[in-house]
């Protein structure tokens, strides 16, 4: 395996040409590369899978984009100097996999759960340019992440599929549900669900995020 800025695992289709669509998945606090890999053989055979291991080691096959201060008085305080590092970890690997495979942003998708969906947005709002397809599960959008000055960007290729469990006890759906809102102030395209799960991924969930993929391949 190519040595590139993450360590990562791969599932590439046996034919790639520049038609060959790219799916780079970022997981969550305390998982791993693993996790959301799983997913993979449930996906269109034909689409290059590469999941991210976030650089943070937890403890064994426990990791994190950056740290969590569950113990803050503020709730659970994120650490901001290294989640914007990791932002910029996440578009060099981006690029990095791009010129690999030789698959240009609009052949790619970002998909994130929980803190791997906040990185999503953040790469996303600050690099329009890199991929255009967001599928942002469990997560939020954290404003401390953003650019200074959305308007100046140009955002009219992104599309975003959001989804959140109605009972999520970790990332409270409230948190989630001010994406519309805010997407819709920039004039982005989406799809928002909510599904009556705690902070996963339901079947039906799965389902729908692999058939928006499907049709945006």
């Amino acid at each position: 395996m190519e040595k590139l800025s993450l360590h990562y695992i791969v599932r590439e289709p046996k034919i790639i040409t520049e038609n060959t669509s790219l799916l780079i998945l970022l997981h969550g606090y305390g998982s791993n590369e693993e996790d959301l890999f799983s997913f993979a053989g449930e996906l269109p055979d034909d689409l290059i899978i590469v999941s991210a291991r976030a650089p943070q080691t937890l403890g064994f096959g426990s990791y994190s984009w950056y740290t969590i201060h569950f113990n803050s008085p503020q709730g659970k305080f994120s650490d901001m100097p290294e989640a914007i590092s990791a932002r910029e970890n996440i578009a060099v690997f981006i690029d990095e996999v791009q010129q690999k495979y030789g698959v240009s942003p609009k052949k790619t998708f970002l998909l994130g759960f929980s803190q791997g969906t906040i990185l999503s947005y953040a790469v996303a709002f600050n690099y329009p340019e890199k991929a255009q397809n967001i599928i942002a599960l469990s997560g939020y959008v954290n404003t401390d992440l953003l650019p200074n000055d959305l308007n100046l960007k140009d955002y009219s290729k992104l599309d975003f599929y959001i989804s959140h469990g109605t009972v999520d006890q970790v990332i409270p759906v409230e948190w989630a549900n001010k994406a519309p809102e805010f997407l819709d102030q920039l004039n982005i395209k989406y799809s928002y669900k909510e599904f009556p799960v705690g902070h996963g991924v339901s079947p039906k969930n799965f389902y729908e995020f692999s058939k928006w993929i499907e049709e945006r391949m």
